[in-house]
Formats: C-alpha cells, sequence, structure tokens
C-alpha cells in the first residue's frame, strides 16, 4: 500500500506526490494532524481501515495554516483524486468555492454541511453522545461537581457542553456543571498547556470528572485529570487507553466510519446530508478492558436504557446548534 504525503516547501505551498492511479481517494485533515489522538485520528483510522481492507491507495495532506485549504482542495481535485475527503468544518468555505469548479468530483466534508449537487455533508449528533457520557459523569462523581473542557468556542463544541450537561443534570439534578472555552481561533484545537490550565482551576472548584472535546488540547486535560487523581472522559476517537483506570470513558463520534463510507463508495459516492447519531452508531460512549472496572452494570444498564429511548425518538436532547441556547448551561 502506498500512500501519498504531504510535501510543505519553504513558502508553504503544497505539492503532492506522484504516483497514486487515477480516482484513487483522497484526505485532508484539519489542524492539530493527523496523530491528535482525537478527531483527526479518528479520521486517519478510517482511512487506513479502508486501504486495509480493500488493499487500495489513498492521497493526504496535513494543512499547517487555514490559508493552504483551498489550494490543497484544487491541487487534489486536478490529481483525479475521487472522492476528496474533508475532516473538519472549516473546510466549509473553500469547498463552497471550489465545488463547483469540478462537478466530476465528489467531495465529502465532516461537521458541516455544503449545499453543493457533489458534496456529501456528514453531521453527527454530538449532543446525544455527550449526553450519555453525561450520565457516567454524574454517576462516576463523588463531589457532585464535574466540568467540561471545549477547544475553539464555537456552536458545534458548545453543542457537545449542553448535550453533557443535560446528561448531569438527568441523574443528578443538583449537580454542578463548571465548562470552559480553551479559546476562540484555531490554535484553542493544540494547546495542551491551557488545557491544563482549566482542568486545574476547575478541580479548584469540586469537579472530579472532567470531559475534553478540544482537538489536542484534551490531551493536556486528560493528563491532567490523571495526576490530580480525577476522571476524565475523552472526545471522538476511544482515548480510554491514554490513561488506563483513569479515563471513565469516551464520547465516540465514528468520524472512522464517515472516511471508510466515503472511500468505499469510491465515484458512485451519494451526495447530500448525511446525520449520524445515537440510533445508528454514529455517536455512543466507550466500554473496554481500560474503563470496565469503572463502569458498573447498573451505570451501564442505565445509560443504555437512555440511548435506546433516544435511538426510538422517545427521549430528545436538546441540540444547542438548532437555536444557540442551551436551557441548563450558560457559556
Amino acid at each position: 500500500m502506498t500512500l501519498m504525503h504531504k510535501l510543505l516547501g519553504a513558502s508553504a505551498a503544497l505539492a503532492l506526490t506522484a504516483g497514486a492511479a487515477a480516482a484513487d481517494p483522497a484526505i485532508l485533515f484539519d489542524l492539530g494532524g493527523k496523530f491528535d489522538k482525537s478527531f483527526n485520528e479518528s479520521a486517519y483510522n478510517g482511512a487506513e481501515r479502508w486501504a486495509t481492507e480493500a488493499g487500495g491507495s489513498y492521497a493526504e495532506v496535513e494543512i499547517q495554516s487555514d490559508a493552504q485549504r483551498e489550494q490543497a482542495i484544487r491541487r487534489f481535485a486536478e490529481s483525479g483524486a475521487n472522492p476528496i475527503v474533508m475532516a473538519g468544518f472549516s473546510w466549509a468555505t473553500p469547498l463552497e468555492r471550489v465545488a463547483a469548479d469540478y462537478p466530476e468530483t465528489s467531495f465529502t466534508i465532516i461537521d458541516m454541511v455544503v449545499d453543493a449537487p457533489n458534496v456529501r455533508s456528514v453531521v453527527f449528533n454530538e449532543h446525544e453522545g455527550s449526553y450519555l457520557v453525561g450520565m457516567l459523569a454524574a454517576m462516576a462523581s463523588e463531589t457532585g461537581t464535574v466540568s467540561f473542557v471545549g477547544g475553539m468556542d464555537i456552536p458545534l463544541i458548545r453543542k457537545f457542553a449542553c448535550g453533557y450537561a443535560q446528561g448531569v443534570l438527568a441523574v443528578n439534578p443538583d449537580a454542578t456543571v463548571v465548562a470552559n472555552m480553551t479559546g476562540t481561533t484555531p490554535a484553542a484545537w493544540n494547546d495542551p498547556v491551557k488545557g491544563s490550565e482549566l482542568t486545574l482551576a476547575q478541580i479548584s472548584q469540586g469537579s472530579d470528572v472532567v470531559f475534553a472535546a478540544a482537538g489536542g488540547t484534551g490531551v493536556g486535560v486528560l493528563q491532567t485529570a490523571a495526576d490530580n487523581d480525577i476522571l476524565s472522559i475523552g472526545v471522538d476517537a476511544n482515548q480510554n487507553f491514554m490513561h488506563p483506570g483513569q479515563v471513565l470513558t469516551s464520547m465516540l463520534k465514528r468520524v472512522d466510519n464517515a472516511v471508510y463510507d466515503a472511500f468505499t463508495a469510491g465515484t458512485d459516492l451519494e451526495t447530500g446530508i448525511n446525520v449520524m447519531g445515537v440510533g445508528d452508531d454514529g455517536v455512543g460512549y466507550a466500554l473496554d478492558e481500560y474503563n470496565e472496572e469503572l463502569i458498573t452494570a447498573e451505570m451501564r444498564e442505565t445509560v443504555d436504557a437512555a440511548a435506546a429511548e433516544i435511538a426510538a425518538g422517545d427521549l430528545v436532547v436538546h441540540d444547542y446548534s438548532s437555536d444557540e441556547t442551551c436551557p441548563v448551561l450558560s457559556f
């Protein structure tokens, strides 16, 4: 299996290596890098799973700045890559400019909707998965105070926080939920030092379970939680292994499935909006050998029952992005 990797010159221009056959798929990672142990890495795992099972090859690039986005999309489209998958909402604006210029190329964007006939937009019901891990946080907490560290302060991350708070309060109406965002620029996705500082501040307020939805910044959150003997909750990919016995669970957002499905469809990719939620295993919580001693049978039964209610439509978790309000949390 041969992968095409990034080549970033001194001028920061993107150059794609030759060798991939026409119509090989391509993936463009977001800022923070493909090994962020979170969102990007989940996308990478989906691409790798496809390559292993299909015996195929794909092109990839890790951008270093927002200025490279449009050029990267165009370079892949002109090289014949198809479909082209973009991991992250920040690809939306350049994709809106580029998609019409390459009508025979299929694009997939994850975490944003782009209205174009050759684009598949994959979005997730993050609030549903966050609700489930919020329930687990409340059941595991001994202080009655839990917390949330977000990355960039945007509606998507507030969607995580609001779902989490709803799940916490569903289990313990008297609980306190402390929520902080890392920043207002893309740098907030890759600032583990700031993530650590926020976690320490939350611990000082009594938090004994912290949920990080912050990309690479979350690495600092999970490390600090482990160092201070409180529980943490990972996000996107299964991060339980990072601190065995200290990560309560991870809110799984199956970005890997979104990439895998797009690569598998190939040039027959079905476009339009694709919503992935609890009902179709798009989001959920992680249970494995690293956290099984932390999740009791009663906890699992309670959260699984809630998941079944959400899937059936009997339990509706408020979606912050629907009206940019949260009934249980102030930002």
